[in-house]
């Protein structure tokens, strides 16, 4: 199934524009304008189409395809296919496309040894990586290099990959029909990737093949109608149950809500549940990343301060990281909210705030809290008779800070549980101080 031109690719459409660099190496000496073809490095997870793109490019017309995975070469093997590069283009006019995969995997040594064949042009680098080149590949390479990053192909990517690789003679020759159930449930365990997803398709359509009998119309057993590949066969054939879950429906908002729910009531062995069954559904670990910083600061807030800035970090680390070991992270983030001692208080607090605002009261701001600084300001009253806190005992001085019709009211209300039980003790202190009670 592996597209025969550009046209053919599933995803990358953001990098497949008329006129880009692929666009251009993949017409080979049609390429039309003064540029010459670029040395690529392609970056992105598996079964996005690095290599699907590297092969395509290599049927341009006036190219020569060498292929080399960083496994098994090493400089010999470099050394040899420049020295064959240069041969070929000077005396055949060919110029020679080197597919190196898994480049990160060669040492800096290794990756010198292709300096010269790239900066002279004797052959057009297209290599390959699952790793951040900025990391894994020499500076000198990347600077001659251009770098273009893969996406994740999308579900309605994957779903179009399958629903062709059905019915396409290369596939299986519509010698099968997929149930809705089946492709979605397909779909989900790809994960955006286009090799794990047809493996799956074809080891379904297997076990679909074993359980009809001759009477189903199999190819070849006297029969015309197609085997229909069901969920149960998907099921069997990749050990995986199906998860009930679409991202776009009611499963979608329910597993959510009973997530953050299970955190909020600190059963941390439900939230855990919840969070393995969004996970497993193929959830995007960033929304779950984002509900649990929310989860933070809204149920558990003052009560453990330190529980946001675990769910701030486990966010950030997720993108850094990435899946399946994003699972740990977001797990440790859950685990922490769920057992933490729980306070809306400072939620609650900020919403009685903006109902004030919207009902029309705080109307100005005392003359001594407004900005002094600007020409003319003290002669309007502003900063006169203000109170540097920190010259008072303490750090806090008696003074008014709301504004007239707002003095005394109190929006933050701290519980007794975790760290808000000593907060509600020193707050009550600060009140009566800052208010001259």
């Amino acid at each position: 199934m592996r597209p025969r031109s550009l046209d053919d690719v599933v995803g990358q459409q953001h990098l497949l524009g008329q006129g880009s660099p692929l666009r251009q190496l993949a017409a080979g000496s049609d390429a039309t304008g003064p540029a010459g073809p670029s040395s690529l490095i392609l970056w992105g997870p598996p079964g996005t189409g690095k290599t699907t793109l590297a092969h395509v490019i290599a049927k341009g017309p006036g190219r020569k395809f060498v292929e080399l995975s960083a496994i098994t070469a090493g400089v010999k093997d470099v050394r040899r296919v420049m020295d064959e590069a240069l041969t070929a283009r000077d005396l055949y006019k060919t110029t020679t496309v080197l597919f190196l995969d898994e480049i990160h995997r060669f040492n800096k040594a290794q990756q010198d040894a292709l300096l010269p064949g790239v900066e002279n042009r004797w052959v057009v680098l297209v290599a390959a990586t699952t790793e951040n080149p900025s990391f894994s590949v020499v500076s000198p390479l990347l600077s001659r290099s251009l770098l273009l990053t893969l996406k994740p192909l999308t579900d309605a990517d994957v779903e179009g990959l399958l629903r062709r690789a059905a019915t396409d003679a290369r596939g299986l020759n519509g010698k099968v029909e997929l149930d809705e159930e089946a492709l979605a449930h397909l779909v989900r365990l790809s994960g955006g990737d286009a090799r794990r997803a047809l493996t799956a398709l074809e080891a379904a359509a297997g076990v679909a093949f074993g359980d009809a009998d001759d009477t189903d119309g199999i190819a070849g057993a006297g029969g015309d109608a197609p085997v229909r590949i069901e969920l149960k066969h998907t099921e069997r054939a990749l050990d995986v149950a199906s998860v009930r879950y679409d991202r776009a429906g009611d499963q979608h908002y329910d597993v959510a809500s009973a997530f953050i729910k299970s955190i909020r009531g600190s059963d941390v062995d439900a939230a855990l549940h919840y969070l393995a069954r969004m996970l497993e559904a193929g959830e995007d670990p960033r929304f779950v990343a984002r509900r649990i910083v929310i989860s933070a600061a809204e149920d558990v807030g003052m009560a453990d301060p330190t529980a946001l800035q675990t769910a701030v970090a486990a966010a950030q680390a997720v993108q850094l990281i990435g899946m399946p070991e994003g699972r740990i992270i977001l797990a440790e983030a859950v685990v922490h909210l769920a057992t933490a001692p729980k306070s809306n208080a400072a939620y609650m607090g900020i919403n009685q705030a903006i109902a004030d605002v919207r009902a029309g009261l705080g109307n100005g701001i005392p003359a001594h809290l407004r900005d002094a600084h600007y020409p003319g300001s003290k002669q309007l009253g502003h900063g006169k008779g203000y109170k540097y806190a920190h010259d008072a005992p303490h750090a806090v001085a008696t003074q008014q800070y709301p504004p007239d019709d707002l003095v005394g009211r109190n929006y933050y209300e701290p519980t007794g549980n975790g760290a808000e039980r000593d907060i509600s003790t020193r707050l009550e202190r600060l009140r009566k101080i800052i208010r001259g009670k």
